[in-house]
């Protein structure tokens, strides 16, 4: 298990796939880590060189004192290629993940070939939610919060037809440090780039999920109306549609990254 200082921060990484093909960087959820790309990793490492981390306060990357950025969350990932000598990567985000893409896409483009932005968007939630997560995690762990968590993530015949996925998902937000977690929701609380995303000028994909209730449709057509050129795909799936739709989530990542 593979660790880099990188901004004070301990990372936790990993490598799959040929050393000479292009790197493809995966960027998780808030309350996941890198497990959650499990089968796009397996699915892509024959055509890429994929690299997967978790974002700081989550998984095995240490947990330095909250609350965060997204402008310390990208620059994490930038130090970590800068460690790694990696000058142009593909990268694919969900969530916080694909906020973190977005700011990477603005302040960061040479660094950048192709990106993915998945069940995101420009500004998720309102400081209310994201203050209010805060107090409940921080009263009664992460255990207050797992279960509605997870009916926002999956829909109900995703999570009746695939209990074993849901449960592993369940698993993993709860080993998450409180701290991490709130961190992050700072982070996501704090963060507006909806006046800012038409200033990206890469190849860029946004899948959103249909039944998504956390990032809309809605909130990933505003991307896509406002990234000139970008590409715009729906999946029949709640928030983690990399899970969920798997298989299409996998198409539509391949064929946009290898066109």
């Amino acid at each position: 298990m593979p660790f880099l200082d990188v901004n004070g921060v301990r990372i936790r990484y990993e490598w799959c796939g040929p050393e000479a093909a292009p790197v493809l960087v995966f960027s998780n959820s808030l309350g996941t880590d890198l497990a959650m790309w499990n089968t796009q990793a397996s699915a892509l490492s024959r055509d890429f060189r994929i690299l997967r981390y978790d974002t700081r306060g989550h998984g095995c990357s240490s947990l330095p004192p909250g609350p965060y950025k997204l402008d310390q969350l990208a620059n994490d990932l930038i130090g970590l290629l800068d460690k790694l000598a990696l000058e142009r990567v593909h990268f694919c985000g969900l969530s916080i993940g694909g906020m973190t893409g977005m700011v990477l896409a603005l302040r960061a483009a040479p660094r950048l070939r192709k990106v993915v932005l998945c069940s995101s968007a420009a500004k998720i939630g309102s400081p209310e939610i994201w203050n209010a997560r805060i107090e409940a995690v921080r009263k009664g762990g992460m255990q207050s919060v797992v279960p509605g968590i997870l009916e926002r993530w999956y829909t109900a015949a995703f999570r009746s037809a695939w209990p074993e996925a849901v449960e592993s998902t369940r698993r993993t937000l709860l080993s998450t440090p409180v701290e991490g977690y709130a961190g992050c929701c700072a982070a996501l609380r704090d963060a507006d780039l909806r006046n800012d995303v038409a200033g990206i000028h890469l190849p860029v994909l946004i899948i959103a999920g249909a039944h998504d209730p956390a990032t809309t449709p809605a909130d990933g057509r505003f991307l896509a109306e406002r990234i000139a050129g970008s590409r715009y795909a729906e999946l029949q799936a709640a928030h983690l549609s990399n899970i969920e739709a798997s298989d299409a989530f996998t198409m539509e990542l391949s064929a946009f990254l290898k066109a």
